[in-house]
């Protein structure tokens, strides 16, 4: 990547992505399959969070994951030999330099790599070098700026923008989910399609109130309280009241909306 990883690479973020992970699955995966013996590459594979239902759903595919940490390989290694699945390999390298020739995969994968990275549509144009002609690309991404909730809470919405700041100055971008079809474009891809995921939670649906509200988005927030009060972006009791306020809306009053963005674009020449 070209830009520092803004959630850091600590235990709390792990368990934070493999709760995301499994919470997700559902909105984000079921109708995501690769044909038996298709070449896919999932590029920025991190701890594995999504790898492993990447191989499960696609099961017969030649799966090759690359990260550029070396420590979040390990991870997702490990997760995957525990797991036995036997239909990924993993590889250490950097998206704007992969190891690979042109024409070397049938399908890209790509889950929250974009967020991260100052030159999205370089990174997407390296990828598309790599795949087949007709051969497509699966780009993933959320969008902070589209969450909404009750009660709404001026304090919430300073601590989430708090995020949203430090991804910016670190050169990535947390709303970019609503860029995909652009930022495809420009790369030159083809047959692009967009679906917004909602995630709409409330008090009867108490498995997404705590593996969404409280352990992924919520967590994910609170997890840049020291860096946003370091930089001066907010004061530390104005974050903390910012995440009390998301909290809040886990009560059996509360609702919770966010949208994630899934695109499927191909190459076409």
């Amino acid at each position: 990547m070209d830009a520092p990883y803004v959630h850091g690479y600590d235990q709390r973020e792990n368990t934070r992505l493999q709760d995301q992970a499994a919470t997700l699955i559902e909105l984000l995966h079921s109708d995501t399959s690769y044909p038996a013996g298709s070449r896919v590459l999932e590029a920025g594979c991190g701890v594995g969070a999504q790898t492993l239902t990447l191989a499960r759903n696609s099961p017969r595919a030649l799966i090759t994951s690359v990260d550029i940490s070396e420590s979040s390989l390990a991870e997702a290694k490990g997760k995957a030999e525990s797991a036995g699945l036997t239909n990924v390999q993993f590889q250490q390298a950097d998206i704007f330099h992969l190891p690979f020739g042109p024409e070397s995969f049938d399908h890209v994968f790509v889950c929250f790599v974009l967020e991260h990275l100052s030159r999205p549509v370089e990174a997407l144009q390296a990828l598309k070098n790599l795949l087949t002609i007709g051969g497509t690309i699966t780009v993933i991404e959320g969008d902070h700026g589209s969450a909404c909730f009750h009660p709404d809470s001026e304090s919430a919405h300073k601590a989430i923008q708090c995020q949203i700041e430090l991804q910016r100055r670190a050169g990535g971008n947390a709303e970019i989910g609503r860029e995909l079809y652009p930022l495809l474009h420009i790369a030159g891809f083809g047959s692009i399609r967009v679906s917004p995921r909602m995630v709409y939670v409330d008090s009867s649906k108490p498995e997404l109130v705590d593996g969404f509200t409280k352990k992924t988005f919520t967590a994910m927030i609170e997890g840049v309280r020291d860096s946003a009060v370091d930089a001066g972006i907010i004061s530390r009791a104005d974050f903390d009241k910012g995440i009390e306020d998301l909290y809040r809306t886990t009560h059996a009053d509360g609702v919770f909306c966010y949208t994630f963005f899934k695109a499927v674009a191909q190459r076409s020449h």
